[in-house]
């Protein structure tokens, strides 16, 4: 049976196949590049940083993350289950978060390509087959709950979605990973609208409308942006399908009653965010509305302009203010459009429906005041899907009305049919190569902010930002540079601030670094970041009293972080307040039972409580995690000892030896051991091996000289005596034994002044005014 002619007026199956596969094969084509983007920016905290996606099981903490977790994902429980999901396919590798922002764009192509093509369809009956507009809803006849696609309409869907899927405007929102906020809220966006065209024609529409429902729903659970929804579809409904407000109340109230019901869960998850985002976005944040109103006049000429014309790209616009003198310009178009609108959803319904697409979906960002971005090119995601409509369909009837008007039936078919496609496929060419060369920009973080300070400089974020790809790199002076900048243009920007703490800290600067740190926290109490960080130099500094209350802070804001708990138990440990320093320890683990540092330090502070039971349990799981770590075979090993399991105890030391044989604390360990033992010629070379390799160790001589004495070298021992006094005088013991090796060498006096100089170390040194006393007995007297 012979392939379909492309001029039938009747839908073909195989042209929709083909439109869809064609559309993923270009956008795979167009962003197969974006695999190789690392994680950028926001992603670091809300991916990398973020706990609550590491455990897919834990579906609360999934859904609904502690604070701290980042502020892209909190109060957005289907993003982050989204991330949870890419966590448990590959970890922190990039591929799978990458491959599912190309399989969320794919479809949310797929379903414009749907959408538009079903959408035509409705206005083609309610045009009556005309392809001037229908008459004013309320005034003609009833859309037919009837329709038929067309070639035609396929392929001019088709196209609207090639153009969409393609547009560089796009990159944003799927090569940048955690801007799936968007493009995971447009999917269900449109998904929405495409299930509620579904339940308008079926003849079981209450699947379809359950569908919608829940896609409008999963969409309040990803952005907030998707409040507009449900007023969205009304319109849709009053434009397309029932042709007025009171035809499509009265045949579909109920599915939008239901569609208004998820502002109530929307509601209640911007509520959990302290209605303000975490004091980023809100009309209590400090920021006058109608300072941030006027930057956004900027903000949607922009938007219209890169719609256009795609260039420059900026990934970041920086903090800016405008007064009325600099918003004018732009006022003076955006105002009208706005006005334009009006009117056309009044005597144009379908043009006047795309123009409030793009307003309507623009209106939560542009009218809600924001603290950090003005402009932002991943908010025309689904905005930029209208005008490409409008601007293909409105281009195919003026091609056709001026090419085809002379032809009959069929060749006008067949030739409208051509011009649906091919003014698109012409543009798609050069749209999906810009594309292609955006996501090899994204591949480099520091190629990515460097072209930013060129198109933006002064950005401060940007310049910031700058500064932290180079401070990745090691490049921490040149870091500092473009930190200057950032504090130069935004000097109340706490991001900035603890950046340069961080750089301060990083070239041994910890009291400037403490500065930085503390401006940053003036600015934002609750960056919990900064408190964390100047908790660390403040240890550095010495002062782990004033390090505690800032790691107790950190805790406070963080709960999620072990880190924070860890260091805490420190502090404490610093102070020899070993028993509070237990209770951090074991929080941190309780947070995240595998962090092996905790573990460690628990057990040397339940060891210092002599809880040495408790101690070698925390080691030995510590092992369990990681075998290769040689401090934990020894602390193992003195916990072993203490407990009188002096073979495990040699076990352990010898395990450390073997996992770093210059370690020289192992080899005294393991010679103490040995002697233990009686196993003095083993003791001898293990105390020998750490005397060489840390000739300073007053200890290691010490203990050498003791093995020398029992193995009858007491000559040999006097040296080693004697180095270990070199190094530390005031010590009672090696006095003592020096003494003892000197009479075994029949020199008396100088034993006495051993003798007496260890008691004058330590004046109740029993031993060596026992030995005096039994020297004076003797009759060996001064």
């Amino acid at each position: 049976m012979p392939a379909p002619s492309l001029s039938t007026t009747s839908p073909s199956r195989w042209v929709t196949v083909a439109c869809a596969g064609g559309l993923v094969l270009a956008t795979v084509a167009a962003y197969h590049g974006s695999f190789r983007v690392p994680f950028l920016f926001d992603d670091t905290f809300a991916i990398v940083d973020n706990r609550s996606i590491r455990h897919l099981a834990d579906v609360k903490d999934v859904l609904f993350p502690a604070a701290g977790y980042g502020i892209t994902v909190s109060g957005r429980p289907i993003l982050n289950l989204s991330l949870a999901l890419c966590y448990a396919i590959s970890g922190t590798q990039v591929w799978s978060y990458h491959a599912f922002n190309l399989l969320i764009h794919s479809l949310g192509g797929l379903t414009l390509f749907g959408l538009v093509r079903r959408t035509l369809a409705f206005w083609n009956v309610r045009s009556g087959g005309r392809s001037e507009p229908a008459p004013r809803p309320g005034r003609g006849a009833p859309v037919r709950d009837s329709f038929a696609p067309t070639n035609e309409t396929t392929l001019l869907a088709a196209a609207v979605a090639l153009l969409w899927l393609l547009h560089p405007l796009q990159t944003e929102a799927v090569t940048y990973i955690i801007q799936r906020t968007e493009s995971l809220m447009g999917l269900f966006f449109l998904l929405t609208f495409y299930c509620f065209t579904r339940a308008a024609t079926s003849p079981r529409p209450w699947r379809w409308r359950i569908l919608a429902v829940a896609s409008c729903l999963a969409g309040a659970g990803t952005k907030e942006v998707t409040s507009v929804a449900p007023l969205l579809v009304f319109l849709y409904d009053r434009t397309f399908v029932a042709g007025s407000f009171r035809e499509a109340w009265r045949r579909r109230r109920w599915l939008h009653l239901s569609l208004a019901a998820t502002w109530v869960p929307l509601g209640l998850l911007v509520a959990s965010t302290g209605w303000n985002r975490g004091g980023t976005a809100g009309f209590d944040v400090g920021v006058s509305p109608i300072a941030y109103w006027l930057t956004q006049f900027e903000a949607i000429a922009r938007y219209l302009r890169q719609t256009f014309w795609p260039h420059p790209l900026i990934f970041e616009y920086g903090t800016f203010w405008a007064g009325w003198r600099e918003a004018a310009p732009y006022a003076l178009l955006v105002v009208p459009l706005i006005l334009l609108t009006l009117v056309a959803l009044v005597r144009w319904p379908a043009i006047g429906f795309l123009g409030a697409w793009v307003l309507a979906i623009l209106a939560p960002t542009s009218l809600v005041p924001g603290t950090m971005q003005m402009i932002v090119e991943h908010r025309m995601y689904l905005p930029l899907a209208a005008i490409i409509a409008g601007v293909v369909v409105g281009l195919h009837r003026f091609l056709v009305r001026w090419s085809c008007s002379g032809l009959p039936a069929g060749p006008r078919r067949g030739a409208s049919a051509l011009l649906a496609v091919a003014p698109s496929l012409l543009l798609a060419v050069p749209l999906g190569f810009v594309t292609a060369q955006r996501n090899a920009v994204y591949r480099s973080d520091l190629a990515l902010w460097q072209q930013t300070t060129e198109e933006s400089p002064a950005s401060a974020k940007a310049q910031s930002s700058f500064g932290t790809a180079l401070y990745a790199r090691k490049q921490i002076r040149e870091a500092m540079l473009h930190y200057r900048i950032a504090l130069r243009l935004d000097p109340h920007s706490a991001s900035t601030n603890y950046n340069a703490g961080l750089a301060y800290a990083a070239l041994g600067f910890p009291r400037e670094a403490a500065k930085h740190y503390q401006a940053a926290l003036r600015i934002n109490p609750l960056f919990y970041p900064a408190h964390y960080e100047l908790g660390m130099v403040l240890l550095q500094l010495g002062r782990p009293q004033d390090a505690i209350g800032e790691f107790a802070e950190t805790a406070r804001l963080n709960p999620a972080m072990p880190e924070a708990r860890y260091e805490w138990g420190v502090a404490l440990a610093k102070q020899d307040r070993l028993a509070e320093a237990v209770v951090q320890y074991e929080a941190a683990l309780k947070i995240d039972p595998k962090f092996v540092d905790a573990e460690c330090d628990l057990g040397t502070a339940l060891y210092g409580l002599n809880r040495y039971a408790e101690a070698i349990a925390c080691y030995r799981r510590a092992l369990e995690a990681r075998p290769d770590l040689t401090q934990a075979h020894l602390n193992l090993g003195m916990a072993l000892a203490r407990t009188g399991a002096i073979e495990p105890a040699v076990a352990e030391y010898a395990a450390a030896v073997r996992l770093d044989p210059n370690n020289a604390q192992g080899h005294l360990d393991l010679g103490l051991a040995y002697g233990q033992m009686g196993r003095l010629p083993q003791a001898t070379a293990e105390l020998q091996k750490a005397v060489e390799l840390d000739p300073s160790s007053a200890d290691a001589h010490f203990n050498l000289g003791v093995a020398l004495v029992q193995t009858g070298r007491p000559l040999a021992a006097v040296d080693e005596y004697e180095a270990a006094l070199r190094r530390r005088p005031n010590y009672p013991a090696a006095h003592l034994n020096l003494g003892i090796a000197l009479l075994q060498l029949r020199r008396v006096s100088e034993a006495r002044g051993h003798f007496e100089a260890a008691l004058r170390i330590d004046p109740q040194f029993a031993p060596a005014r026992a030995l005096l006393q039994r020297l004076d007995a003797a009759g060996f007297g001064q």
